[in-house]
């Protein structure tokens, strides 16, 4: 690949990344949330202690919070200084990619492989919907990264630091980044015989070093919780906060101790990456099966110079999807490998290859036909949902569609071709839903609105309550304080409301308040919307107000 092709398209990537970290406000639930939960740690300059909204949080481990804390503390409380720490581990997932496959595969490969996991619609979510997975698919592809290289130089240096990103990894969402990296090694070292790599002295020492890394977020827990056991979390009384990290929140899937039970079925992270890894999961199933296949009619002796991508992945996978709790995102953390994976296939049966089978071209054009939909469905949406897209966003896909027509008429092969118009596609998809789509839809969500008209208008924090709506942390952070929030009647109607001058609810809640408060009136009305559970009615303007709810914020004249 020329190297200018290929800086000009990782550049464009990392160029729609940007718009959606500044263009994008935050989403509720955990975007949101993890930001407030930065926000407060700031303000408290409690650091080892994490607290939600004044309450025990116990659910991700802190590093995501120190990191966005800092960041907050350099730039300002922004959202886009939030999530400035965030995509730079995309970009060192990237970068970390990209070394590793050189270490195995030739140069072309690692471009191609880092080029494929920047372009698929995951990076492109999470660099703005910031969660914990953001910054650990980057500790972790970092220590397998490292670890491929202490294993072909034998450096101290390089183990040490590969177990720091270990612990990064471990601090940022627990012990799954430890879990990685062991399920890529072990095979890749069993299956090339390279018996001394289980027998190194240098590996207590680096549990030793992964323990002094943690220590700061033990003491932490130990403090918070081991000293006062039977908090309640999720009703459920913890009895030390070790053990919940170093156990419940990971192994507790599986035995049950854990709380949350939710899409627990073997094929659902599968079935997720038809969406998360477009547009190459369909090229990744035949890589997958091309190995496979390879292997048997080998006499399973594999001829891949590494086994750590393919292995990684799936035994990864193996091991999430037995959880009894999966969410899409958790698959997220081996999609470097998977990249790995594809781009060696790519290259080596694609992208030179002048005489491709039938099968090959038949699989060229159904991957054609879903971009034609796709190209279809993001016009729609630049059209119709929010109103025309701006003139510079016409120009941008204009230039898009320039490159996608003119690689038509190159002299590339069709693997090339194929390739390019892929990462295109892409690019330009995620343009319009970032500096188009997201921007118009979450003013539909109350808090960041909220918080906004109550900024502009210079209302007084501590006099604004919200009443029976759900719980916005978009509302907290980009109002910079902790707002009460009461949802029930009844408390609501006992509750001493002296420092209160505002509510924030829903116009159906209104009867309520004007019982104690008949003269209060709107200063601010506006629609709402859950906006991560998007129908087509609400995309559909003329029925949009069948699925929206009047809010807003009445002021409150005795």
């Amino acid at each position: 690949m020329n190297r200018i092709h290929f800086y000009f398209l990782l550049t464009a990537v990392v160029v729609v990344y940007v718009i959606g970290m500044i263009q994008i406000p935050l989403m509720d639930i955990d975007a949101a949330q993890y930001a407030s939960i930065s926000r407060e740690m700031l303000e408290s300059k409690n650091f080892l202690q994490v607290f939600d909204l004044g309450r025990d949080y116990l659910d991700k481990p802190p590093m995501l919070f120190w990191i966005s804390a800092f960041s907050m503390k350099i730039f300002g409380v922004h959202d886009w200084a939030y999530r400035i720490p965030s995509i730079l581990y995309l970009l060192i997932a990237c970068y970390a990619t990209f070394q590793f496959t050189l270490l195995f595969y030739t140069y072309r490969t690692a471009q191609l492989a880092t080029l494929i996991l920047a372009s698929s619609q995951a990076f492109f979510l999470i660099a703005h919907d910031v969660r914990t997975d953001t910054m650990l698919v980057g500790w972790v592809m970092l220590s397998i990264y490292l670890l491929g290289k202490w294993s072909l130089e034998n450096k101290s240096w390089i183990f040490f630091a590969a177990m720091t990103s270990i612990a990064g990894g471990m601090m940022t969402k627990g012990p799954i980044a430890l879990v990685v990296p062991v399920l890529c090694f072990v095979p890749h070292w069993l299956i090339q015989k390279k018996w001394h790599f289980f027998y190194k002295p240098i590996y207590l020492l680096g549990i030793l070093w992964i323990a002094v890394l943690l220590f700061p977020m033990s003491w932490g827990l130990y403090q918070q919780y081991d000293l006062h056991p039977g908090k309640l979390i999720n009703q459920i009384p913890i009895q030390s906060g070790l053990k919940f990290y170093y156990w419940t929140q990971s192994f507790g899937r599986y035995t049950g101790e854990n709380f949350y039970h939710e899409m627990s079925y073997p094929t659902f992270l599968l079935e997720n990456m038809f969406w998360s890894f477009l547009p190459w999961i369909f090229v990744f199933l035949w890589a997958i099966g091309y190995r496979i296949f390879n292997w048997l009619r080998n006499g399973m002796e594999y001829t891949v110079p590494e086994f750590v991508s393919f292995f990684g992945f799936l035994l990864t996978y193996l091991v999430l999807s037995r959880s009894q709790a999966q969410l899409p995102h958790y698959i997220f953390v081996v999609f470097p490998l998977a990249a790995i994976v594809v781009a060696s296939h790519w290259d080596s049966v694609i992208w030179d290859n002048l005489q491709l089978t039938k099968g090959v071209k038949w699989f060229f054009g159904f991957h054609l036909f879903i971009f034609i939909l796709l190209c279809v469905v993001i016009l729609v949406i630049a059209f119709v949902p929010f109103g025309k897209i701006h003139w510079w966003g016409l120009f941008f896909i204009g230039v898009i569609l320039y490159l996608i027509a003119t690689l038509f008429m190159t002299k590339f092969s069709l693997g090339q071709r194929w390739f390019y118009l892929s990462v295109c596609m892409m690019i330009g998809i995620n343009f319009i839903m970032n500096a188009h789509f997201y921007p118009r839809l979450l003013p539909y969500q109350w808090g960041n609105q909220t918080a906004q008209f109550i900024d502009q208008n210079g209302i007084d924090k501590n006099k604004v309550m919200a009443y029976q709506l759900p719980n916005s942390y978009a509302f907290h952070f980009y109002g910079q304080h902790i707002f009460p929030i009461n949802m029930d009647s009844a408390a609501f109607e006992k509750a001493s409301l002296k420092n209160i001058e505002f509510v924030v609810t829903d116009t159906v809640n209104r009867k309520v308040i004007q019982k104690r408060y008949p003269n209060a009136h709107w200063i601010m009305k506006a629609e709402r919307f859950h906006v991560t559970l998007l129908t087509l009615p609400f995309l559909n303007p003329a029925t949009r107000s069948q699925e929206t709810h009047s809010y807003g914020i009445l002021q409150l004249t005795p």
